[in-house]
């Protein structure tokens, strides 16, 4: 069969199987979600016991450490550092890790843990792709690149956005490839959307104006700037300056218990966040759609509440080994910014603001700062709302904060954490289990 043949076909399985398993993991986290807290939690969740609030993320999260420690490919590593990794033949993705990969994420994510769902997403799209490379023997030189189009496949599934998914593989893994591979990644994309769009909900704006641009927001988008770049360092400082400190410093001497500690801190974070306000907790998917849709205001001091629970949840998850991204909790947390920032505008000034326009800008540049993905970030608000007045937005703030944020923080891509680098530097003899996660805020 000609490669170009074996490519095509390729690209049409991995899309269709990352479709498939994506919306199996989507609905399989719905599932134990309803199983876990009896019905939906957000209801549920005041008539459970509060024995039971914290024993169950504390509970899942060390079924979560143990499954890592039996497989340490279920962890989230960058997709950069997978493709080499199976290049260089140090890394074997079994069916086996696959399961364990869906298994440990929908876990993580039922049980309330603040973490999203396209980096296991990305993950599987790219472990099915690396044995649908195997199975049609391609040359051992096309692993990244089949591996780029399996996360593209993830991601254009799990947020049924197929452009998206395309950027997102680009920005991560797949700008060597871009003019000989894009057509493999697009078709890919496109399967596993059309797959993603019959089982699951994609994030769609309902107050779109279209091509329409209104000049009348300009101002107020540009101090939106600095408003939500105070919160970006927010975000970095407790990440950088307190848990990492804990990390590096405080567990130097017991890294031996490190993961054991960090899953009862964790379970005891999660159980606190669900306790006081349960819309803090899970992915944050329902929480973004409830923003950018919803025509009934929400009070100032519950948005910032959840502001500040969500970046302490998503930091400390990322630290006890929960299994996911952190896409989708950045945005919940730029959009819940970007939401109060418009409410702050309406109640005390004479500005007028729509709130969930501001919620949808916010979602985008919140990530797209953080993970370093503009980009995405750009083509993720136009899919989502097709409205020039987000887009345009999104474009001009994603560039300037990420370089106000620099000014103090150096916000780099790694898939090896510092955490990792200590340890195998101070601890050879003694290596023990480090969180990994896509960024690395580094001064």
């Amino acid at each position: 069969m000609p490669m170009i043949a074996k490519l095509l076909i390729a690209s049409i399985l991995t899309g269709l199987l990352s479709g498939f398993f994506i919306a199996f993991y989507s609905l399989l986290i719905t599932f134990l979600t309803y199983f876990f807290f009896m019905g939906d939690p957000i209801k549920t969740i005041p008539t459970l016991p509060v024995w039971y609030i914290y024993a169950l993320p504390t509970i899942a999260i060390f079924i979560v450490n143990y499954i890592v420690s039996r497989d340490s490919n279920v962890k989230e590593y960058g997709l950069n550092e997978v493709a080499d990794s199976i290049m260089a033949n140090k890394m074997k993705l079994s069916l086996k890790t696959l399961f364990y990969k869906i298994f440990a994420s929908a876990l993580s994510l039922s049980t309330g843990f603040t973490v999203g769902t396209e980096g296991p997403s990305a993950s599987i799209g790219a472990m099915i792709a690396y044995h649908v490379h195997k199975w049609f023997k391609l040359p051992s030189m096309l692993v990244k690149m089949m591996i780029s189009i399996g996360a593209s496949s993830g991601i254009a599934a799990i947020f049924v956005s197929p452009i998206t998914g395309i950027a997102f593989a680009i920005e991560i893994i797949a700008y060597q490839f871009i003019k000989q591979y894009i057509g493999y990644l697009i078709l890919a994309s496109f399967v596993a959307f059309s797959i993603g769009i019959y089982f699951l909900e994609p994030i769609v704006f309902l107050h779109s104006q279209g091509r329409v641009f209104d000049f009348t927001h300009l101002f107020t988008h540009v101090l939106f700037i600095p408003f939500i770049t105070v919160f970006i360092y927010l975000y970095l400082f407790l990440k950088k300056r307190v848990l990492s400190f804990i990390d590096l410093e405080v567990f130097r001497s017991m890294s031996r218990y490190r993961n054991h500690i960090f899953a009862l801190i964790g379970g005891g974070v999660i159980g606190t966040i669900l306790l006081l306000q349960p819309q803090a907790a899970f992915s944050g998917h329902v929480l973004i759609l409830s923003l950018i849709n919803s025509d009934t205001a929400i009070p100032l001091s519950i948005i910032f509440t959840i502001v500040f629970l969500r970046i302490i949840g998503t930091t400390v998850a990322i630290y006890a080994n929960a299994v996911g991204g952190i896409f989708l909790p950045l945005m919940s947390i730029g959009a819940l910014v970007g939401y109060g920032y418009a409410e702050l505008l309406v109640n005390y000034t004479s500005i007028h603001a729509e709130p969930f326009y501001f919620a949808a800008v916010g979602a985008a540049v919140f990530m797209g700062v953080i993970m370093k993905l503009p980009l995405t970030a750009v083509i993720l608000a136009l899919e989502t709302t097709f409205d020039y007045n987000v887009v345009i937005a999104t474009g001009v703030s994603v560039v300037l904060v990420e370089y106000f944020s620099q000014l103090y923080f150096t916000i780099q891509r790694r898939n090896v954490t510092k955490v990792d680098r200590v340890q195998k530097v101070v601890e050879k003899e003694e290596p023990t289990e480090a969180s990994e996660e896509p960024t690395e805020i580094s001064k």
